[in-house]
Parts: structure tokens; sequence; C-alpha cells
């Protein structure tokens, strides 16, 4: 299972078509969600939220589960098993294959756990329902020989699981989970909000959640990728629905962005992905994915730990973004019906 170096180019240079403007300009992003202090780093801290501590207990094996439109039950011990993918509603999907259902212990979790049984993944990671199948390949084969990483420099669950399965799963296996995801349709979950205050929020695993209360604070050039409903998100559901507070004038900057040349001598985003970002052969499509997914990616490139053939474009044009247009960007792509 290998991909050629056409391939590969036609992806990077599908990639480069995501950031519509280059000027140079320093990441000064403030992060105070859940009362951390600024934080000036190349990779904000708000962009990798992790919760607080707790101590380590069983899971319910016992009570069951119930999520909206589904007549299947659920424990909390089967939502947390990671070689067990919940499946609320598996008559809206394909056969999932093994390796995408139930994975193969104990090396490689179930594709499904994290990317969901439709794909659609949730904010902290991919949705990657509708990408091409070399493109999932590609980006496997760059994890595995760790050419692609994730951008926080400590622990984090959602990079070190999938980096975990990088390593361990065969070429048949990523084949088979990259032709089964690319199959399927990819749905828009996401509201973009422009606002200058949000409610008040506190980090959870990859994402946030509405504090109790009715306090709010400042968005202060964050982006904010929260559940509308924790719970639904917590439990795996796959009608769960999300949004990404941006500061005002986000979209109207990132849809001027994407009609924008990149650069001399480069195509601008709609030129490579579409006049509607959803993609053209190999170049992956960008409309209605997680926005604070892709702001990640981009800081990746920019920190140089996305640094495969299909990435190294990249590299110098996102060290002259700003955080600014990468959230106007984002938010823009979030907008349109993939």
């Amino acid at each position: 299972m290998r991909v050629t170096t056409r391939r590969v180019l036609v992806s990077a240079v599908g990639i480069v078509a995501l950031v519509s403007a280059v000027r140079p300009a320093v990441f000064q992003a403030q992060s105070r969600a859940a009362g951390t202090p600024a934080d000036t780093s190349v990779a904000p801290s708000w962009l990798f939220p992790l919760p607080p501590p707790t101590p380590d207990r069983a899971w319910d094996t016992l009570t069951p589960i119930h999520v909206p439109r589904s007549r299947i039950a659920l424990t909390e011990n089967q939502l947390h098993d990671l070689f067990s993918a919940p499946d609320w509603t598996p008559a809206s999907h394909p056969a999932m294959p093994a390796i995408v259902s139930r994975g193969r212990k104990p090396a490689v979790y179930a594709c499904g756990f994290c990317h969901m049984p439709n794909g659609q993944g949730r904010p902290e990671n991919a949705m990657i329902a509708g990408l091409p199948t070399a493109y999932i390949v590609q980006q496997l084969a760059d994890m595995k020989a760790h050419r692609r990483r994730g951008a926080h420099t400590g622990p984090y669950a959602p990079n070190d699981n999938m980096q975990h399965v990088a390593d361990n799963a065969t070429d048949a296996e990523v084949m088979v989970a990259a032709a089964y995801f690319a199959a399927l349709k990819p749905r828009q979950r996401v509201r973009v909000v422009e606002a200058t205050r949000v409610p008040l929020m506190t980090r959870a695993m990859g994402t946030f959640r509405y504090a109790p209360g009715r306090d709010t604070e400042s968005l202060d050039g964050r982006l904010l990728e929260v559940p509308v409903d924790f719970i639904r998100h917590e439990h795996r559901d796959p009608s769960a629905e999300y949004i990404a507070y941006v500061p005002v004038g986000s979209v109207a900057r990132g849809r001027a962005l994407v009609a924008s040349p990149v650069a001399p001598g480069l195509l601008s985003c709609t030129g490579c992905h579409g006049p509607q970002l959803r993609g053209a052969g190999l170049i992956p499509p960008l409309a209605g994915r997680s926005p604070g997914y892709l702001v990640r990616q981009l800081v990746g490139f920019k920190t140089g730990v996305r640094a495969g053939l299909s990435g190294a474009p990249m590299g110098p044009v996102s060290t002259a973004l700003s955080l600014n247009d990468m959230i106007a960007v984002a938010a823009y792509a979030a907008t349109l019906k993939p």
C-alpha cells in the first residue's frame, strides 16, 4: 500500500491552499478560559484543552444509557472501551469493518471510537468522512514515520491515541479503514457564533463545556468550540451539535482571505479546494469541518510537527500567518456545507 510521489504532492498543494493570506505576524494569543494565565506560545493552550486531573474509578457496567433517536442501550463501561466503537445508529451507515468497529487488541484501538462510526469525529479529532482514501493513507504513513505529530508539548490523549494506532496498524488495516471512511458522507454539525463575550467555560478533554451559572468571559481573540449538550457529547451521540465562538468579523474576513491568492505563484484556497471548499480529487475538503481542528493543523505546520511530504509546503507559509488569519479561515470554512 503505497502512495506515489505525484499523489503526495497533489495533496500538499491542497493543504497549501487552505491558507489565503500571508503577512508577517507573531502569535499573541491570550488564553484565559478556566482561569488560565495568558499564553503567548506558538501553540496556545486553549487549542488543546485538558480537564483537571480526577481520581481513577471503575466505569459503571450495569446502568443503561440512552441517547435521543436511538433504541440502543449502552453502559458507561461500553462508552469508554477503546476497542468497541459505540454505535447508536447502525442503520445510518454501512457495516463497519472489524478494524473500525473493534480495532485489534492490544495494539490498535477501534477507529470508530474516536472518529465515530459515521466518520464525523468530534472537536478533539478529525472529521474524516469523505476524505480521499489516498489522503487518509498518506496521513497515517506520515504519523507512523513521526513526520506528523501534535503541536501540544505534553501528554494529550487525542494525539497520543492516534499516534499509538498509527505506530501499530498494518498497511492492510489502514487501507480498509481509509476506504470505509472515504465512502461516508460528511455532515455539518458546528454552528459558528461571532462574539466578544461568551458564557464562562471550563475545560474538558479536547473541548470546552459551559460552567454552571450565567457568568461570562471575554473571548479575547480565541476560538472556543463547545458541545451544545455536554452529556450527549460525552455519550458519543452522533447527533450531538457544537458551537464555535470566534471573534466578531471572523467569517467575513475568512471569506475574503479564502478568495485571495495565497502568495505569488500560488492559487487561492478556492483555486485548489473548489469554490465551496469541498475538495477536488486528492485535495481534502475543508467545508463543514471543526474550525478548532483546522486551526490546530495550521499550528502544527507552523511549529514544524506536521512535516511530511504532504505538509512540507505549509512550513514557510504558516510561519507568516497570524493566529487571527487561521481562526478567520477556519471559521468561514466551518460555515459551509460539506
